[in-house]
């Protein structure tokens, strides 16, 4: 525990992760559901051991979530500890956010110095979308915060010679593997090389050693999907997003080869009604928004967001929806607070539409159209190979990749064959998880910027250890390795003002011009001091060098504090001016009816026994009975048009039990029930159905469902 008091007594170290705690935790308390569909899920599996297994999405078991299930366990058990909140859902991710920035400090410390490892902690600490997406229930904070634990034990044992500490390494990949499927396996290629190349032990203990992890890697990865698999069907519910009803075609299909192929539909049909956009593609609109009811347009991937209101009429060239088809103005009308809806910033809304359906006026720069000219299709982007340097992406975490490029110049620039350092190899290992990392995000056609949060940890990490070794040159003063610090500093500063300076309109030019500045500034510093040699104090070229980089953390720090100043979208969370938009209109996708209180005290009064008070076409009508009420609620459809938890036969048999009478109708709604889902399901409904007077159950507050109640009673 040596090491545990050595870290509790640094100061600058502390200081940092209370600032990583403030980033990622401050203000979560006023977000109501957060992302809407975890958080029913999580509501769904506090209530029996069955959903909380599967991770259902629905109190019946009838459909999972559409991912496995280890970070909604940890969710779950948050929120059985202290209740189920907003802000209990997403405490394990702010948690697992700010344990990677001190897991980073950690990794850099040993081989590259403890002025290196706190600024690379501070720029983990400071990565924009790392921030952005720890304060939701999103799970690519705890994905992160899980692949840097087992970097940690792959260090630890590989310098130890530690078998077990590998085998725990490759055990936590698995792990990550159930947590978000095939993006885990991304840093797999980096685990291998850094064994392979840092091991000192026999080419036949490295084979033997590899085989035995990657043995332990593929079970723990596999064992919830051979268990589920081997389930029958009917004694399980149906895998969302699947297609197949399938856990592998789930992690291989939608949650693997899509992401990158950008095919959205999961192997079972279209991934959105009437298959429009099975295969990627999106419908021609024609200046239109389609109309989808009162109900959301589908996502496609975990976060495409969604129409909420009649459909209406979109003009991309004004940036306002028309006839309510886009939740243009509905930014500070939502019951949660910052997070819910659009972000809750007051004032704001009148050109949602323009920047959630892109055209001329839909955003400024490249920010605005998902389905604008520049946006791509979850606003990432074009692909290609500047992507990453495009202004949809590049505010997340790119801003320190030009000091990155300098810094890794530095360490490999005196590589000799019988000089190849533990710096080396572990530069080595950071790059070859960054590299795969920025190979497919310049490429994939299918994910939301959040994912960037993959690219945090080996930034953050190279830009402290590049920073040590252009240190080193610099200090020195003996070639012109010397002159990469002072140069590195402009270079990077420049790009960041490239990043900022389409916002001057929202932030002012301050920002953009005082971080150009600064950067210049500290590079003529680091200029003068080079040249006068050994007549300049030691501590005072060595706080010059720190300078240096610190005045690059400055436009990554305010973007990093942007979600909670303009406020953040729980879907599809994203850091910048129009954070509160993030991933286009994902947003209104987010946001929900509520609970009606005239329809919960209707069908509580009248319910005769049955096991769910209702059965709902969507989990956004669903989910407030479930979080805020506690109540059991079917949930017909899954998140894709593709999921088919019931057919007409099997919710007869459902009501024949005794089970479930009351079926709330509407005509669209988040998540399968666009259009009013399954329509063979809705037909039965209908059909067999008594409709319950409107009168006698629906509210007129603004949150009211809406729709048709039914009552079903069969002999």
């Amino acid at each position: 525990m040596i090491w545990i008091k050595r870290m509790a007594s640094d100061v600058v170290l502390l200081f940092i992760l209370l600032l990583a705690a403030f980033l990622y935790g401050y203000g979560i308390w006023n977000d109501h559901y957060v992302n809407t569909y975890y958080t029913t899920a999580v509501g769904s599996m506090l209530q029996s051991f069955h959903n909380f297994f599967f991770a259902s999405l629905d109190s019946a078991g009838s459909v999972t979530v559409d991912k496995p299930p280890v970070a909604f366990w940890i969710q779950t058990l948050s929120a059985w500890i202290f209740g189920l909140h907003g802000w209990s859902v997403i405490l394990p991710q702010t948690l697992a956010g700010v344990g990677s920035v001190l897991l980073v400090y950690l990794l850099v410390k040993p081989s590259f110095g403890r002025t290196a490892a706190r600024l690379a902690a501070l720029a983990m600490a400071a990565t924009p979308v790392a921030a952005a997406v720890s304060r939701t229930n999103n799970i690519d904070a705890m994905l992160v915060f899980t692949l840097l634990l087992a970097a940690w034990f792959l260090f630890k044992g590989t310098r130890n010679h530690k078998t077990g500490s590998l085998l725990i390494a490759f055990g936590l990949i698995g792990v990550a593997f159930n947590e978000k499927m095939l993006q885990a396996y991304m840093v797999v290629p980096a685990f291998y090389l850094f064994y392979i190349l840092a091991a000192k032990v026999s080419w036949k203990k490295k084979t033997g050693v590899l085989a035995a992890c990657t043995a332990v890697m593929l079970v723990i990865s596999l064992s919830w999907a051979v268990i589920v698999d081997s389930i029958p069907a009917d004694k399980r519910p149906y895998m969302g997003s699947s297609g197949t009803n399938s856990v592998l075609n789930l992690a291989f299909g939608y949650n693997g080869v899509s992401r990158l192929t950008g095919d959205r539909s999961t192997g079972g049909g279209s991934g959105m009604p009437g298959g429009g956009f099975g295969g990627g593609q999106l419908p021609e609109m024609n200046g239109e928004l389609p109309s989808f009811g009162s109900g959301q347009m589908p996502e496609m991937n975990g976060g495409m967001p969604a129409m909420d209101g009649a459909g209406g009429q979109g003009t991309a060239g004004d940036g306002r929806g028309q006839g309510g088809g886009v939740r243009g103005g509905d930014r500070g009308t939502a019951p949660q607070g910052q997070n819910e809806g659009s972000g809750g910033v007051p004032g704001s809304g009148s050109d949602d539409g323009g920047r959630q359906f892109g055209g001329a006026d839909g955003g400024q720069g490249g920010r605005g159209g998902n389905f604008g000219s520049g946006g791509g299709m979850f606003n990432t982007g074009t692909a290609g190979p500047l992507r990453l340097f495009q202004q949809e992406l590049s505010g997340q975490a790119s801003w320190l990749l030009p000091f990155v490029l300098f810094g890794v110049t530095g360490i490999f620039a005196g590589l000799r064959r019988r000089n190849f350092t533990m710096q080396h190899k572990e530069a080595l290992f950071w790059l070859a998880w960054l590299v795969p990392a920025m190979g497919f995000f310049s490429i994939a056609g299918f994910f939301h910027q959040y994912y960037l949060i993959m690219m945090a940890p080996p930034v953050a990490a190279l830009a402290g250890a590049g920073w040590f070794k252009l240190w080193q040159y610099y200090e020195e003063r003996s070639s012109w390795l010397s002159w990469l610090l002072p140069v590195a500093v402009p270079a990077t500063a420049g790009f960041q003002w490239y990043i900022i300076h389409p916002y001057n309109d929202t932030i002012g030019s301050g920002w953009s011009a005082g971080v150009l500045a600064a950067g210049i500034a500290a590079a003529l510093l680091l200029i003068m001091l080079r040249v006068l040699k050994g007549r300049a104090k030691p501590v005072l070229v060595r706080a010059a060098a720190v300078a240096g980089l610190l005045v690059l953390l400055v436009g990554p720090l305010y973007w990093a504090f942007t979600p909670i100043t303009y406020g953040l979208n729980s879907m599809t969370p994203a850091a910048g001016p129009d954070s509160s938009d993030s991933g286009g209109f994902g947003g209104g996708r987010n946001s929900s009816t509520g609970v009606d209180e005239k329809l919960l005290a209707y069908l509580k009064e009248h319910n005769s026994g049955e096991a769910y008070l209702f059965a709902a076409m969507d989990y956004g009508t669903a989910g407030p009975y479930i979080i805020d009420e506690g109540e059991k609620v079917v949930i017909l459809n899954g998140f894709n048009n593709s999921d088919v938890p019931y057919t007409a036969e099997t919710l007869q048999a459902l009501v024949e039990s005794g089970k479930v009478k009351y079926f709330l109708v509407t005509s669209g709604g988040m998540g399968g029930g666009r259009g009013g889902g399954n329509s063979d399901i809705t037909s039965w409904i209908t059909e067999n159905g008594t409709e319950v007077p409107s009168a006698d159950w629906q509210g007129t507050a603004a949150g009211g469902a809406g729709g048709t109640l039914y009552e079903i009673i069969l002999d």
